[in-house]
């Protein structure tokens, strides 16, 4: 059976980085790909400050949303690292968004899920890389991967973890996959979304799951559906 631990990452090509910022903007090689900016397999912390959160019903089922904040980095950029001031980039989200009524005016909310850029703006350049057309051309390849992704076969899941059965499946993400297995997995679990497991170094890893032993049951059952 293979384990979270056996799994050989993509290395990308790199030559030897003069400054921080040298290295993030040098191009790198992912399965065939070329990109720059922050390498695959790393990330981010952010806090978030007080928001402002808008949302207007246009279905029983659909609303319309707005969200502006200022995220702030949980630590401090190294000197030299990262994109010049002004650089903007445009994302689209797709996420699950928990939230459980705490009282009268205050809901806990969560949100898992995926983020792709569609395009960015450098500092120096008044136009994005890309052209308001274009951009909605690589949305729509997007959208399409993620409904085939969707449609594709699940991976069942069923298992118990300290006296407690648990039944969901995993729609594993198609950009993770490399012969014919995948190492990162959208995961529902008595029919409620627990977001995205993937597969570390160290182990299995979940964001916002805190039991461990819950967390590699998942993974050892998406292990065991690929052998």
């Amino acid at each position: 059976m293979k384990t979270a631990t056996t799994r050989k990452k993509p290395v990308a090509k790199r030559r030897k980085a003069t400054t921080k910022s040298d290295s993030y903007n040098r191009f790198k090689e992912y399965e065939g790909r070329q990109y720059t900016g922050v390498q695959v397999g790393r990330g981010h912390h952010w806090h978030y400050d007080q928001g402002d959160w808008k949302e207007t019903k246009i279905t029983p089922d659909l609303w319309e949303i707005s969200y502006k904040v200022m995220k702030r980095r949980t630590g401090k950029a190294p000197e030299g690292s990262g994109v010049p001031v002004g650089t903007a980039y445009h994302w689209y989200i797709l996420a699950h968004q928990s939230a459980v009524k705490e009282n009268a005016n205050d809901y806990m909310t969560t949100m898992t899920g995926l983020k792709f850029k569609i395009a960015h703006k450098r500092a120096d350049k008044p136009k994005w890389s890309t052209s308001g057309a274009t951009q909605r051309k690589h949305l729509i390849a997007f959208l399409k991967q993620f409904i085939a992704q969707l449609e594709s076969n699940v991976i069942p899941l069923q298992f118990e973890v300290k006296g407690v059965q648990y039944k969901g499946e995993a729609i594993p993400i198609a950009d993770t996959c490399s012969k014919g297995v995948c190492y990162q997995a959208e995961v529902m679990l008595n029919d409620e979304s627990l977001g995205i497991i993937r597969c570390a170094k160290s182990g299995w890893k979940m964001d916002l799951v805190k039991d461990q032993q819950l967390i590699d049951a998942i993974g050892n059952e998406i292990m065991l559906w690929f052998e």
